[in-house]
């Protein structure tokens, strides 16, 4: 029978490494990743059966990653594996299309579990969640908030960047554009959002899961 064929996304090489050493021995390891752009990227060429990603990923986070890879390869599974217990970040996966969630605090098995039920076509989530959110989500995961649905992929990825503390020319660096047109989609994502300074902006990154909050940074247990 033929293995599935996963491609791994994170930012830590030791996690990397540690994911891969997990499922090499059942799964066909296709490439792995260390931030959201590289990893869409990676997933449009190798059209992996099953991508696992984390959420806190640098240039692209690994919600608008799952959100382009969805778009583009709607039969590829996402599993996200990730510390975070907030449930503001399980919504925010499933209504992008994840088929499962699992916690790096768990145990190994859980993630050989998620792929397992993801190939099934099933939803798996990390013990520990309330099972009538899980539910709730699930029932209205193709509902996303109105804000999000007005900022193209591009505003979001822009949007990010800024709220990350990043300047005008690093930005255009990273995505390949102009300064100007850099600026152009801060001034439409502050007309947009209503938003008056780079601090309303990362508010409301940090609202839609784009980055973490201050709250959210420590919201795992110590390891």
């Amino acid at each position: 029978m033929k293995r599935l064929r996963i491609l791994l996304g994170d930012d830590h090489s030791l996690i990397l490494s540690g994911i891969k050493g997990l499922l090499e021995h059942q799964y066909e390891i296709v490439g792995l990743a260390d931030n959201g752009k590289n990893l869409v990227e990676a997933a449009l060429h190798l059209k992996p059966d099953v991508v696992v990603l984390d959420i806190s990923m640098p240039v692209l986070n690994g919600i608008d990653a799952m959100r382009e890879i969805k778009r583009a390869l709607p039969a590829t599974k996402v599993i996200v594996l990730t510390m975070h217990q907030n449930t503001i970040y399980l919504q925010k996966a499933l209504e992008a299309g994840a088929s499962a969630y699992v916690l790096k605090s768990g145990a190994a098995e859980e993630l050989l579990t998620a792929v397992e039920k993801a190939d099934q076509g099933m939803v798996y989530v990390s013990s520990g969640f309330p099972v009538n959110l899980v539910d709730t989500i699930l029932r209205t995961r193709n509902k996303t908030a109105r804000s999000a649905l007005e900022l193209t992929s591009r505003q979001r990825q822009v949007l990010q960047l800024v709220a990350e503390g990043r300047q005008n020319k690093e930005i255009a660096n990273i995505i390949h554009v102009s300064v100007r047109t850099v600026e152009f989609h801060r001034s439409s994502l502050m007309q947009k959002l209503g938003a008056n300074s780079v601090a309303e902006l990362t508010r409301f990154a940090i609202q839609e899961g784009l980055i973490e909050g201050p709250q959210m940074v420590h919201d795992a247990p110590p390891a």
